[in-house]
């Protein structure tokens, strides 16, 4: 008699390409927006400027990097942020982009 084979209860995750995902992850700016993107709350482009100190033509263009590797997205009122199905922990600014738990906060 053949035994059933368990089924997850959990959701299956977005797995992003790694090439994609190795290519937006090397650049200390976008580490820096990705941080503070990962609790969850949408941000507008010069509220991250702000918080990061750099100019809004900067995230823009870094934030289009993250956008095309799918990391990011832009709704309503040119608000960006992490799809929520990457969202791991966001009380704990943990990503999961499938091919790695990014942990954006400290310990």
């Amino acid at each position: 008699m053949e035994t059933p084979l368990a089924t997850s209860t959990q959701p299956a995750r977005s797995v992003l390409p790694l090439a994609a995902l190795a290519a937006a992850l090397g650049d200390p700016t976008r580490w820096a927006i990705l941080a503070e993107l990962s609790a969850g709350e949408p941000r507008m482009v010069k509220e991250l400027a702000k918080k990061l100190k750099r100019s809004p033509s900067l995230i823009s263009k870094h934030l289009k990097m993250l956008q095309r590797a799918q990391m990011v997205a832009t709704g309503r009122g040119r608000l960006w942020q992490i799809p929520t199905a990457f969202l791991a922990a966001p009380d704990k600014g943990q990503v999961d982009f499938g091919h790695c738990l990014l942990r954006l906060t400290g310990p």
